[in-house]
């Protein structure tokens, strides 16, 4: 029989756990919104969903581990005024407090982890080849509290064959007037021993939101939730939604630098999911 589902998204500025986040303010500190690594009990390191400022130059552990995050502030959710006014801005290059080792577009960028520029406010990332009379559609700071406006829902459906699945997403309040993309994570993308790539939900993998900030995307994936035990089974575990600040999409590849530099992950589950689903080949 056919099995379908329905998930709801929350609102992130985080990807993985480094960097702490994909946004940063003004004065060059990540703005997290996700899961906060703080110490516990016996100097373990215990990590809740929140909200803070914090610092880049947080103790930076080996892949794989964590360390508690040197935190400025913490930002209460829901935010302040003042705290819906933090502009948002990418990170820059080299990321900073950054251990993830994997190359996002191997081919295109294989340079990547050694380009240098500094952090743009979101709305003045510099577009390539961008002129003037373009039209640049973004130009007003895009700010915390419209970030944290998003929403949406995705379906996955798995025919009755088993062969495929079918994930179909609608967005609403998302930045207007932007390129986004949707991200799949998969069971070996954080692998310690050797991580995979984190690829695109499909391909061509893009949308863009209208106006009023709505999206809609869809894609087929062909036997993304392999059984666990197969060999070279690497099961879709998540689903991120990001813009993209420089307004691209890059094929095969999630971005160039990945992780805050060009992608910025504004949706996603809040844990490992999809146990429900098996695929065939």
């Amino acid at each position: 029989m056919a099995t379908t589902r329905t998930f709801d998204l929350t609102v992130t500025t985080q990807g993985p756990a480094y960097p702490p986040s994909e946004l940063m303010d003004g004065n060059g500190d990540f703005v997290v919104i996700g899961m906060i690594n703080r110490t516990g009990a016996g100097d373990a390191v215990v990590a809740s969903w929140g909200g803070a400022v914090v610092s880049a130059d947080s103790p930076l552990p080996p892949f794989g581990d964590c360390a508690p995050y040197r935190i400025v502030r913490e930002l209460p959710l829901p935010l302040s005024p003042a705290d819906e006014k933090i502009e948002l801005y990418t990170l820059s290059l080299p990321l900073p407090c950054n251990n993830y080792p994997v190359l996002f577009a191997p081919d295109q960028r294989p340079d990547a982890h050694s380009v240098v520029r500094p952090s743009y406010p979101l709305h003045q990332t510099p577009i390539p080849d961008l002129r003037l009379e373009d039209g640049r559609k973004l130009r007003e700071p895009i700010l915390l509290g419209q970030w944290l406006k998003a929403r949406g829902q995705f379906e996955v459906a798995v025919p009755a064959d088993r062969r495929t699945a079918t994930f179909t997403f609608s967005l609403a309040d998302l930045i207007p007037d932007s390129v986004y993309t949707v991200m799949s994570i998969r069971a070996d993308d954080l692998d310690r021993n050797g991580p995979t790539r984190p690829g695109p939900l499909g391909v061509p993998n893009l949308f863009v939101s209208d106006e009023h900030g709505r999206g809609s995307y869809r894609a087929t994936l062909p036997n993304p939730f392999p059984a666990a035990g197969e060999p070279g089974s690497n099961r879709v575990v998540n689903v991120v939604v990001l813009w993209m600040s420089y307004q691209q999409s890059y094929g095969g590849a999630i971005g160039h630098f990945g992780l805050g530099g060009d992608i910025h992950a504004q949706l996603k589950l809040p844990g490992p999911a999809f146990q429900e689903f098996t695929t065939v080949g």
